[in-house]
């Protein structure tokens, strides 16, 4: 599991680049601005997982961004910190499109990266962005 923890991380930080820079997707996928060292030792399967997650939240960040935008409470989608939005964006791709994760290690993977990368209380507001959007796609899981 160390390795899937690892590519979520190198997904995050590509789609908070993606975001913050607007680097385009081949440059991204190339992982150049990923430690070569780290590159070498995870290997092109190793980083199969991260590519999954950038492209699929990529193609579908409209629907993505309509998720976290209608589970926010008493927030505004534009006042969102970056970091979070970004940890937000690659779960709640998973959420929606990997039916084979549990929603449980999604939430976890996405509070334990929170709590490495975002402020004090950003994992507690991405738990609460993701449990709601759990509880409502839950129901739409055998469709």
């Amino acid at each position: 599991m160390a390795g899937r923890r690892k590519g979520r991380i190198i997904a995050f930080q590509a789609l908070y680049a993606w975001d913050v820079s607007r680097k385009s997707l081949e440059d991204l996928l190339r992982f150049d601005w990923v430690d070569q060292e780290k590159r070498d030792r995870l290997g092109e399967e190793g980083l199969a997982f991260p590519q999954l997650l950038i492209c699929g939240t990529i193609e579908h960040i409209e629907e993505i961004d309509q998720q976290i935008d209608s589970n926010l409470t008493n927030w505004d989608f534009d006042r969102l910190n970056r970091v979070d939005l970004a940890i937000l964006r690659m779960s709640v791709y998973s959420l929606l499109y990997q039916r084979d994760l549990h929603p449980s290690i999604v939430i976890d993977e996405a509070i334990d990266i929170c709590k490495e990368y975002g402020t004090d209380e950003s994992y507690r507001f991405v738990n609460a962005v993701l449990d709601s959007i759990r509880k409502k796609t839950a129901g739409s899981a055998g469709s």
